[in-house]
């Protein structure tokens, strides 16, 4: 193997969470990663105590990228409302990898009780990001609640549904359902 400078703790965390996307998390191995990032595994134990370590520090990227980084790339420019959630699910429809990361996560989190509190705690800031925003066009509670609801249930569930749409085709209706939401 050639000789690499130390690799970083961002790798090691990059490297696990395309493992995890591609493979859930049985297939997070320190050897798994190692090989993918072509390093000894020795390197890993200078940025982690053990597996469990690195698999905190995924989900800690994992939130990071979808919620933190997802709100500051939608609030960016500012902006009313309407504007604001037009960034966002422009953002949301950029990352195919980002989408088999969400999958992976949420599979995951089926099975650990630990992952499922996280996830609920991801789905639960996103709810309070979006709220505000259709607040600002939306007077009755209900419907906000149901608007921000269909934005969480489409950004995880529309690669799920693999019904076709006649003529249509799935962005055109994806779209449709953002205007939709905008009303």
């Amino acid at each position: 193997m050639p000789a690499h400078l130390r690799t970083t703790k961002a790798a090691w965390i990059e490297a696990g969470l395309r493992a995890l996307a591609a493979g859930g998390p049985d297939a997070v191995r320190v050897e798994t990663v190692a090989a993918a990032l072509q390093v000894t595994k020795g390197g890993f134990y200078h940025h982690f105590r053990d597996r469990q370590t690195l698999l905190d520090a995924m989900l800690d990227t994992w939130e990071e990228t979808l919620v933190d980084r997802a709100i500051e790339s939608s609030d960016r420019g500012g902006g009313d409302g309407r504007t604001r959630l037009r960034r966002l699910f422009s953002a949301a429809n950029a990352g195919e990898d980002l989408l088999a990361l969400e999958l992976s996560v949420r599979d995951w989190a089926r099975r650990n009780a630990a992952v499922a509190a996280r996830v609920r705690r991801v789905d639960d800031r996103r709810l309070a990001y979006l709220r505000p925003l259709f607040a600002e066009f939306c007077d009755d509670p209900a419907d906000v609640e149901g608007r921000c609801l269909l934005v969480l249930t489409l950004f995880v569930g529309e690669s799920l549904v693999s019904a076709t749409h006649g003529r249509r085709t799935r962005p055109a209706v994806a779209a449709a359902a953002v205007r939709h939401l905008l009303r």
